[in-house]
């Protein structure tokens, strides 16, 4: 072999490496969660392997969207977004491909994550009842099922129907009991509205606290917020309210998750799976924890001190992936009964 014909195969060599060796030393992140709500254990990742993350954050639905406009071209490699009905979605959209760790699936309860490894949960959130502390007697207060009841007609504040959050805890219903009784529920709850559903959950606890309505349904972590934030109003408004812990005679308090999945055409399948992998540690779990007033998604990590101030609960131990499963039929459920 000539020495000009080695030494160009030696250069055609070094030049198909590099992009392989370059990729190997990054990872690309599509967030529905907030940038300061996991940048700090993005940069803690770096910092401990050497992989650099490449952040983009935005809604979950136009996230998702954004990987179907992008098909196999995209560079995303894992996705983290809020709620299972979000990751059924990306799923059945074939947005996603199934990953296999012992690491994840040692830590990640089986109901926390997709039976066949599409997407694990990272941290779970409860959705239950708040209560205002001068109008309402948390001894008349026990289920979901008992907002039907007529006493608290023109009482009860919680957002639209086209949220997920509220998609998911009618789907988890479905799942415990059926179409006809979900049904009857829904109609009875929005019989009882104190207003047309507007705005988020700070909102619905707002109302609660100012006297628009008795009753708010709301996910903890904004609670949580309410309490340590920075604005005094929303610390004022979270002392009118009390938490509630709903069905803890029967099936346990709804909860949810937020969660990863890495990506059907992910370049760095390696690096994302580590990502998941070390996002379920107990530092990462304990951090956002502390961060975002959700509870660890992996069992004996210690949880933050305003969680411990809301005492243990039961929690609704069902399959997440039925959440996803049962959503198109929640979301007829509440059109059909005028939940807007």
């Amino acid at each position: 072999m000539s020495i000009l014909r080695a030494t160009t195969l030696l250069l055609l060599a070094t030049i198909s490496i590099v992009p392989v060796a370059q990729a190997a030393q990054e990872v690309n992140l599509y967030s529905a969660r907030k940038e300061k709500l996991i940048k700090p254990l993005l940069d803690r990742f770096t910092q401990q392997t050497g992989i650099k993350v490449n952040l983009v954050t935005g809604k979950a639905n136009a996230l998702l969207q954004r990987l179907k406009s992008e098909g196999r071209n995209t560079p995303a490699d894992l996705l983290l977004t809020t709620d299972a009905g979000n990751l059924y979605r990306a799923q059945q959209a074939e947005l996603l491909q199934a990953v296999e760790s012992k690491t994840l699936e040692s830590s990640v309860p089986a109901h926390y994550r997709e039976p066949e490894g599409h997407w694990y949960g990272l941290s779970v959130r409860a959705r239950t009842i708040f209560y205002a502390n001068d109008r309402v007697d948390p001894k008349e207060l026990g289920s979901y099922a008992g907002l039907t009841d007529p006493k608290w007609k023109g009482r009860i504040c919680i957002r639209s129907s086209n949220n997920i959050y509220n998609q998911s805890l009618v789907a988890s219903m479905i799942a415990h009991q059926g179409v006809a009784k979900t049904e009857e529920w829904v109609n009875g709850l929005v019989k009882n509205f104190a207003r047309r559903p507007k705005g988020g959950d700070r909102d619905q606890i707002r109302a609660a606290a100012a006297g628009e309505c008795d009753i708010a349904i709301a996910n903890t972590y904004y609670y949580g917020a309410m309490q340590t934030s920075s604005k005094e109003r929303d610390r004022a408004a979270a002392k009118e309210v009390s938490l509630f812990w709903a069905n803890q005679d029967s099936t346990g308090t709804h909860v949810n998750i937020s969660g990863g999945a890495v990506t059907r055409y992910a370049g760095n399948k390696e690096n994302a799976i580590k990502l998941l992998e070390f996002l379920v540690n107990d530092e990462s779990q304990r951090w956002y924890g502390e961060v975002n007033n959700e509870y660890p998604v992996k069992s004996g990590v210690e949880i933050s001190g305003t969680l411990k101030k809301w005492g243990e609960f039961k929690a609704d131990t069902l399959d997440l992936h039925l959440l996803g499963k049962y959503n198109a039929e929640a979301v007829r459920i509440m059109d059909r009964a005028g939940w807007r």
